[in-house]
């Protein structure tokens, strides 16, 4: 059960890092104050460049550590590469993830840059 629970913040985790960068393209184009809220847009800064280090450095993910442990399981695999090759049958090397985890980190960066967060004026 706890590594139930540790699956399900993973998944959460990464729900944040990817939907985080749509939602802030929607809402930014929408002009919704979340979009611009400096904790959502440095805590998701720091979510993807937390990802894109440990994976350029060629650590594994602590949750995905954490919940192996828990399962008793040593394959090697990450979270998202054990999930794509569970729910797509393709077994990609870990490697492959170097690239689409800087390019999405450089997207958000650029996004972070390109739309800065800001305080909320005052009424």
């Amino acid at each position: 059960m706890m590594a139930d629970a540790v699956l399900v913040l993973h998944a959460a985790f990464v729900l944040f890092v990817v939907a985080g960068l749509a939602a802030t393209w929607i809402g930014a184009a929408l002009r919704r104050p979340f979009a611009f809220n400096p904790w959502f847009r440095w805590s998701h800064l720091a979510a993807i460049g937390f990802v894109v280090a440990e994976t350029v450095l060629g650590y594994t993910c602590p949750l995905t550590i954490w919940e192996d442990g828990l399962r008793g399981n040593t394959d090697g695999r990450g979270f998202i590469a054990r999930w794509i090759h569970a729910w797509l049958y393709w077994d990609i090397p870990p490697s492959a993830f170097i690239p689409i985890y800087v390019a999405f980190g450089l997207a958000v960066l650029v996004t972070f840059i390109l739309l800065p967060p800001r305080r909320r004026r005052e009424p």
